[in-house]
C-alpha cells in the first residue's frame, strides 16, 4: 500500500520534469514540498482505514450479540480517527513552511 503511494508520487515527480524543456530544467521544490505534504495526509488517511477495518468488523459482531456495547465499540472505533487529524495537521504545517 505504501510502495503504491511511493510510486504515484515518484511517477508525478517525474512527469513535472519530462514535461519541461531541457534548456530551462528546474526542478521546483514547491512542487516537491506539496507531494511531500500530500503523502503525509495520505498516510494518515491509510493508517485510519487499515486500523478502522478490523475495528469496525469485529465491532459489528459484538454489537449484534450485546447491543448494550455499543459506547465502547464506538470508542475504540473512533480512537484510530486521530491519525487522519495529525496527518492532516501535519500536511498543513509543511504546506504553510513552504509559502
Amino acid at each position: 500500500m505504501i510502495y503504491s503511494v511511493g510510486t504515484f508520487a515518484w511517477s508525478a515527480v517525474v512527469t513535472a520534469m519530462a514535461t519541461t524543456s531541457s534548456s530551462n530544467y528546474v526542478v521546483s521544490t514547491y512542487a516537491l514540498e506539496a507531494i511531500a505534504a500530500a503523502i503525509a495526509i495520505a498516510g494518515g488517511l491509510i493508517g485510519t482505514g487499515m486500523a478502522q477495518q478490523g475495528i469496525g468488523a469485529s465491532g459489528m459482531g459484538i454489537i449484534a450479540e450485546k447491543p448494550e456495547k455499543f459506547g465502547q465499540v464506538l470508542i475504540f472505533f473512533v480512537i484510530p480517527e486521530t491519525l487522519w487529524i495529525i496527518g492532516l495537521v501535519l500536511g498543513y504545517v509543511l504546506l504553510k513552511a513552504i509559502l
